[in-house]
């Protein structure tokens, strides 16, 4: 089970962008890879089509899982997930102020 979901916000840990927060657009399970809105900004160059121009644009590029943390919503801090089983449905919670994250 995957301990990111879309639209959760999370911080990057590790790389040129440490530091910085953003929410989740896009998840990779299959190659442990995420896209995160603002973050790993690539210059992708691009040929004319029909419908639209061509040149250099600007897009957020996967980046590993393992460099993402999610930041609690209670506390507003970086924090390991634990998952934990209430009334025989699995729950998200932050291991450290314990709030359920949903």
């Amino acid at each position: 089970m995957l301990k990111l979901k879309k639209k959760d916000t999370v911080i990057v840990i590790a790389g040129r962008d440490k530091g910085k927060k953003g929410e989740v657009k896009e998840l990779m399970p299959a190659v442990s890879k995420v896209v995160v809105m603002g973050i790993n900004i690539v210059s992708k160059h691009k040929k004319t089509t029909k419908e639209k121009p061509g040149g250099i644009h600007k897009m957020e590029a996967p980046m590993s899982i393992s460099n993402v943390q999610l930041v609690c919503p209670k506390c507003g801090k970086p924090a390991r997930v634990k998952i934990s089983i209430v009334s025989g449905e699995k729950m998200r919670a932050c291991k450290k102020c314990g709030e359920a994250i949903v």
